[in-house]
């Protein structure tokens, strides 16, 4: 008896029908009906009722299924028991990424992650941060970098890499350039800049605004810095980025700290607490890369 052939019934049962159990497994229909006939004949006994459309399970053969089920569980804990000894981790990661935001060390821990575990199939998506924490939550997505303004959304694990206030840019000769810093107020009447909602940064600036009763002049909005701060260069309104995002555009623009605005912009990591090796392999690639002491 063989670890394929009870994956094959196991399909079969599961399915009611060869040629969906044979898709499943990804061999031919006649590859899994010659298996179960051979582990019916060491079995001596047939497994499935074949006179109707459907495969229908014998007596015996829902005898043997959970039987069949468990010791398919039990090689594959004993695959990952192995895996987590001998660091050999298998499967896939999804990876989720705020849009607009690169940021190198999240690159450079995947890359010494995929160096370190071939084995594992990453993927990367970009998404506004709000969905991103949704679909961490639905399982859709493992780990996330986002955006936000709160350092523990509810139900996850969290890890803040970045913490840093925002700033008004404007370009030099605008009305506020000669200024050391500005107020909300200070930019009611001007077009903001800014990215959209959804964002961290977004929800910082909304939130800021709302509590102090604004309601600020949202005239463009773009996800990607760049274009936030090619906008703001060509006068078109008043850009509202992170402290380090506005380091890169000092040659065009002036970069104003925001004054009264004490939540920060927090850039994090996101993921559910589950026992997955490549999850935790992952995690402790990032918090090197990143310069964090690697939790045990």
């Amino acid at each position: 008896m063989e670890l394929r052939q009870l994956e094959y019934f196991v399909a079969v049962a599961e399915e009611r029908n060869f040629t969906r159990a044979a898709e499943r497994v990804h061999i031919s229909q006649s590859g899994v009906s010659a298996q179960i006939r051979q582990l019916e004949r060491e079995l001596g006994a047939e497994l499935f009722d074949r006179s109707a459309r459907t495969a229908t399970l014998t007596i015996a053969g829902k005898a043997a299924l959970e039987h069949a089920r468990a010791a398919l569980a039990a090689a594959g804990a004993v695959g990952q028991a192995v895996d987590e000894v001998t660091g050999l981790v298998r499967g896939r990661l999804t990876i989720g990424m705020v849009i607009g935001c690169t940021v190198t060390p999240l690159f450079e821990a995947l890359a010494s992650f995929h160096q370190e575990h071939p084995g594992v199939e990453l993927s990367l998506l970009e998404e506004q941060s709000d969905r991103l924490v949704e679909d961490v939550r639905s399982g859709a997505v493992d780990l996330a970098l986002i955006g936000t303004a709160s350092p523990a959304p509810e139900v996850l694990e969290t890890l803040t890499l970045i913490s840093e206030p925002l700033v008004a840019l404007v370009p030099t000769g605008h009305s506020l350039a000669d200024r050391r810093e500005v107020t909300l107020r200070d930019l009611t009447g001007h077009p903001l800049v800014c990215m959209p909602r959804g964002t961290g940064l977004r929800t910082v600036l909304d939130d800021a605004c709302s509590a102090q009763g604004l309601r600020p002049d949202i005239a463009l909005q773009a996800s990607a810095p760049d274009a936030i701060a090619d906008l703001a260069a060509r006068g078109l309104g008043i850009a509202i980025l992170s402290e380090s995002m506005a380091a890169s555009y000092r040659d065009r623009l002036v970069a104003l700290p925001l004054a009264e605005v004490d939540t920060p912009a927090l850039l994090a990591l996101v993921w559910k607490d589950r026992p997955d090796p490549g999850l935790r392999a992952l995690l402790a690639h990032s918090r090197r890369s990143f310069g964090l002491p690697i939790a045990l």
